[in-house]
């Protein structure tokens, strides 16, 4: 076996056959094989297909035609292959290119089998260059005599794939090639035969203005050539209703639906409701699911990274992961079955992080995440979805919800569940009853559907931010977890750790540039907010940077301005509590207890909406007695009807307290007396009020002025006691913002106390009370120093 060495060129996208010419576009490397061949091998090189996985085993043996440029400019060469060889082991040789070492194979002595594959080849090569109507070819082709140079011509063919082709280059023997040529080119033609008649099936049946026309004589003919004769799109049904692992039940619903649509018309309405139904059931993820994190700690560790404090929040994440962890270790595992989900209700003020605690919390568990916006929705059917007899009808919120997670057992996020209407379409929050209900949602049944989905493997979520807006039923099947608001060092790191690299980032801004110190940080959450979580902090920061931003760049123009002069390193702008004016003007709140308490007949109390905690200013004032007219009550300030009872209350009280509450002249409480609460266009409602009226109508009535460092809470009976309120935590933060040190509140509520920042209470003394009398003595300012207001008044 002779052998040859030659410098070798690897193609990327052409493969090169034994009688092929072909142009080749030069790049470094095939510039070095040509440079080489050119100059040490007389114009003659290998060239070979480049094979991701391996070396080429066979080459052929190519000459240089010609060496020119592309059309583009690019250099380019002409090269002929001669023949096939293989390739054995790289050798050195000059230049920069890589010689390989060829071996000549064996010739090949004509057979009649060879003689037989070739005019076999030959008849079916015409009969698919006839159908091309490629007759210059077909003559080309009949004056190839030689059976390997017949076959190597499939080079050209533009039916077949590199690899295909790479594959006759690899085959050596000629009756090998014929074999593989004759069994592809069969191939061939049968495919071109169907595809024609299919053409000419639908040629004869299409109408030129209907493009949908052809589309589906196209389908019919296809299907006709395949022999199905079903109706359009059963067989495909049935076929992937067994191929998907759905549940019993839900597989015998859906082969009973597939039996409609098979013996339903194609015009007939019914066919199209049909497969949007089974669309919808196959979509499913019937039997997919994700495997919950058993790291504790790590969940824990994803938690605090999203979020700072919650911490009631988090203990209640991490042990329902506990328990699921160890149920699963024990082999515990509820598969469709009661009470293995859980949900509940993340309630309080907006701002505080409680619908991004729904993504921290799937996370954690390693599940999927979705949210559904239950904010305004008035319609029942979209929880539960609408009857199929509806035109466009689909499922409801939840079936959507799952399909979209992709799996059985997501976080599902219902956001706003507090805002869910109802009218005369129904009522949703009761629909909302079996999917939160872990004893019944493991057979919740959609209308749509009208088959058992198994929720109890979700984790729902929901959110709200007035518990009371919550219907009883709903709330009963929900764990409550309460988010009442952030203290001031709270949002301070908040607003360290998150808020402020965030709205850096935005601003296009760096740590090196800008930087905002604690202090003013603190001034923010303290004088220029007023809220309990952090939306409007983020707000005011992202403020101070826009214009820290607009400041560099005006600094920039000037430094521009004066290039050339020198200068050092550009030191980063500092935002601090003594220039903070200059980025967000005037703060906008400042402590007004003080003020508003300086005269008799006002009082602080403290109340809960659903923006979270406030300070509320109850003035009382008696009017001048008219002839004719006896006392009498008026209320202002858009009071409900508990809070204008609990007024009613309070001066009943005072009425028959008098002496013991220090009133030397009770015909005061005879006259026209006013009870004002201001902020008249916010409605006002709840019994929590009743002690801060006593307090104000004692105040008006002995003309002692009620201390401005004291607020109270608490709801007051006729005999006076002091009864528990609810949302203690959010009041004492309230508290805490506006500047007061003292609070009153009930004895009763001892217990809540232990949900309070230690921080606050710190700053604010509680004083636990169950006498209202107590409390108003202790809360009015001493007669001495009343007899100073009013002498300085």
């Amino acid at each position: 076996m002779t052998t040859t060495e030659l410098p070798i060129l690897f193609l990327n996208d052409l493969v090169v056959l034994p009688g092929m010419v072909v142009p080749v576009e030069l790049d470094h490397a095939a510039r070095a094989a040509i440079d080489a061949a050119r100059a040490h091998s007389d114009d003659t090189l290998l060239v070979a297909p480049r094979l991701n996985d391996r070396y080429a085993s066979y080459g052929v043996v190519a000459s240089i035609v010609q060496l020119g440029r592309l059309q583009n400019g690019d250099p380019a060469a002409v090269l002929k292959a001669d023949r096939r060889v293989r390739i054995g082991s790289g050798v050195s040789g000059p230049g920069t290119a890589l010689w390989i070492e060829a071996e000549e194979l064996d010739p090949t002595f004509e057979t009649d089998e060879i003689r037989e594959l070739a005019e076999e080849y030959r008849h079916l090569l015409v009969a698919t260059l006839q159908r091309r109507d490629a007759w210059q070819v077909i003559d080309t082709v009949n004056k190839v005599t030689d059976p390997s140079g017949l076959a190597d011509l499939a080079g050209y063919a533009s039916w077949l794939s590199d690899e295909q082709k790479r594959e006759l280059l690899e085959t050596p023997y000629v009756a090998d090639r014929l074999r593989v040529l004759v069994e592809w080119v069969k191939n061939h033609l049968a495919e071109t035969e169907v595809n024609d008649k299919i053409a000419d099936d639908v040629r004869e049946g299409m109408e030129k203005s209907q493009r949908e026309f052809l589309l589906r004589q196209q389908l019919n003919a296809i299907r006709k050539e395949l022999g199905e004769d079903e109706p359009e799109g059963a067989e495909d049904y049935r076929g992937r209703v067994e191929a998907a692992d759905l549940p019993d039940e839900v597989r015998k619903a859906a082969l009973r639906e597939v039996g409609k649509l098979e013996r339903a018309s194609d015009q007939s309405p019914e066919s199209g409701w049909i497969r949007t139904w089974l669309d919808t059931v196959l979509d499913l993820p019937w039997s997919t699911k994700t495997d919950d994190s058993t790291d504790i700690a790590g969940a824990r560790a994803v938690l605090d990274a999203d979020h700072h404090g919650l911490e009631d929040v988090k203990d209640r994440i991490v042990e329902y992961l506990a328990v699921r962890a160890r149920r699963s270790q024990r082999g515990l595992e509820l598969v469709g079955g009661r009470g293995s989900g859980a949900v509940m209700v993340l309630a309080g003020p907006p701002g505080v992080g409680k619908t991004s605690l729904g993504e921290s919390v799937a996370r954690a568990l390693g599940r999927k995440f979705v949210r559904v916006a239950l904010g305004g929705v008035r319609d029942e059917a979209e929880i539960r979805g609408h009857r199929r007899t509806y035109v466009g009808a689909l499922p409801g919120r939840i079936v959507r919800a799952i399909s979209e997670a992709g799996s059985m057992n997501p976080v599902v996020l219902l956001d706003e569940i507090d805002k869910v209407g109802s009218d005369y379409r129904g009522d949703p929050s009761s629909a909302l009853l079996e999917v939160l209900d872990p004893a019944q949602n493991h057979t919740f049944r959609d209308h749509y559907l009208e088959v058992d989905l198994d929720l109890s493997d979700v984790l729902f979520l929901a959110t709200a931010n007035v518990v009371e807006n919550i219907p009883q039923p709903l709330l009963d099947r929900m764990e409550l977890v309460t988010l009442d608001g952030y203290t001031e060092t709270d949002k301070v790191a908040i607003a360290r750790e998150y808020l402020l690299p965030r709205q850096l980032e935005r601003a296009a801004l760096t740590a090196d540039e800008v930087q905002v110190d604690d202090e003013a940080l603190r001034e923010i959450a303290a004088d220029y907010t007023h809220e309990p979580g952090v939306r409007q902090l983020e707000r005011l920061l992202a403020k101070a940077l826009r214009k820290a931003t607009t400041r560099l760049a005006q600094q920039g123009e000037q430094e521009g301005d004066q290039e050339g002069d020198g200068g050092s390193a550009r030191t980063p702008l500092v935002i601090t509590k003594a220039n903070l004016r200059e980025f967000l003007g005037r703060p906008r709140f400042t402590p007004e207890a003080h003020e508003r308490t300086s005269v008799p007949g006002v009082a602080t109390g403290l109340a809960v909406t659903g923006m979270g905690g406030d300070t509320l200013f109850i003035e009382a004032s008696v009017l001048p007695a008219t002839e004719g007219h006896g006392g009498g009550l008026t209320l202002t300030g858009q009071l409900g009807d508990v809070m204008k009872e609990s007024a009613h209350i309070a001066l009943s009280y005072v009425r028959a307290h008098a002496a013991q509450l220090g009133i030397t002249d009770p015909s005061v409480l005879d006259r026209p007396i006013h009870v004002h609460v201001p902020a008249g266009a916010v409605p006002k409602d709840g019994p929590s009020a009743g002690v801060t009226m006593v307090t104000a109508l004692t105040s008006m009535a002995t003309g002692r002025p009620v201390r401005g460092e004291v607020g109270m809470t608490g709801e007051v009976t006729l005999n006076g006691r002091v009864l528990p309120i609810g949302g203690l935590k959010q009041k004492l933060l309230a508290a805490q913002r506006a500047g007061l040190t003292t609070v009153f509140v009930p004895q009763r509520n001892a217990p809540d106390l232990d949900e309070v920042p230690s921080e606050v209470t710190d700053a604010v003394e509680v004083v636990l009370t169950t006498d209202v009398a107590t409390l108003v003595t202790a809360a009015l300012e001493p007669v001495a120093a009343a007899t100073q207001v009013a002498d300085a008044a």
